[in-house]
């Protein structure tokens, strides 16, 4: 063994000020909501022991199981979705470039940048009954399929999760356009001169170069499905009934509607839980094939 060399202290000073804000923000009050999923509380008068009971409450109830359901159904709306679209651009765009393809990617990155709430408003009103998209349908001689979508049980739904696939897909084409470029050219020649058409060259050189980018945008898609609110709290509130409730909306209104801050508290920690299992999963599949 070599000789003891002393812990240098001054990397946990750089790191104290980040951890302490950690700890503080984060750290503690998920630990308190934890104690308080265990309590019947309506946040002003003292809870009362509830045991596991709150959790019965989120497997069994079916509107907290619903919510659940919506959550992981909205994957395909913003993690599926985009990631397909944004590999079949990012793959035609290939390494292009010149202002026309700035212009597109800063484009389509724009629903990064603005606020979820006023993206939710937007849609809001082009979903409304005299908003754009019934005005289009009309217009091309489709008015028999003009409705109020966002309060149609049917389509309520698909249009919310729509809004979160318009929302996710400039991220996933900026990160593969950008792992795009990364690649080198020479594997495409190769490809074309064994007899590789663009699907075959795509499948086996643009998907395994893009590998690192897909894990990343798996994940930031899949925890936003998974956690969503803004959209659909801005456009739905989670109706019109529960067919768009989720875990995001339920919890605010098990918190703040219904006084039950205990079930609020229970389904905010099963729905971290599942996050963290999702994001670990991705994660681990993503190394095991670098």
């Amino acid at each position: 063994m070599g000789p003891h060399r002393p812990t240098d202290w001054r990397a946990y000073l750089y790191l104290a000020p980040a951890l302490a804000f950690f700890t503080a923000f984060v750290a503690l009050p998920w630990l308190q909501t934890v104690w308080l999923s265990f309590f019947t509380w309506d946040g002003i008068a003292t809870g009362t022991w509830n045991g596991l009971g709150n959790y019965h409450d989120v497997i069994f109830d079916p509107v907290l199981a619903a919510s659940l359901l919506h959550a992981f159904g909205f994957v395909v709306f913003y993690s599926v979705l985009p990631i397909s679209v944004g590999l079949l651009l990012a793959s035609v765009m290939g390494t292009r470039r010149g202002h026309g393809y700035s212009l597109s990617r800063t484009l389509f990155f724009l629903p990064q940048v603005v606020p979820l709430v006023a993206v939710g408003v937007t849609w809001r009103g082009m979903y409304g009954s005299t908003g754009i998209i019934n005005q289009i349908l009309r217009a091309v001689g489709l008015g028999g399929l003009t409705r109020a979508w966002l309060g149609d049980f049917t389509w309520a739904y698909v249009a919310v999760g729509l809004v979160g696939t318009w929302a996710m897909f400039g991220l996933c084409l900026v990160l593969f356009h950008a792992g795009v470029q990364r690649i080198d050219t020479n594997l495409y020649e190769a490809a074309r001169i064994d007899g590789a058409g663009p699907v075959r060259g795509f499948l086996s050189v643009t998907l395994p170069g893009l590998r690192r980018e897909i894990g990343v945008a798996t994940t930031v898609t899949v925890v936003a499905a998974l956690a969503s609110f803004d959209v659909v709290y801005v456009t739905t509130g989670g109706g019109p009934g529960d067919s768009t409730i989720v875990p995001g909306v339920l919890i605010y209104r098990l918190a703040f509607n219904d006084g039950r801050v205990g079930a609020a508290c229970a389904l905010a920690v099963v729905l971290s839980a599942i996050i963290s299992a999702a994001v670990l999963t991705i994660g681990r599949l993503t190394r095991s094939h670098t």
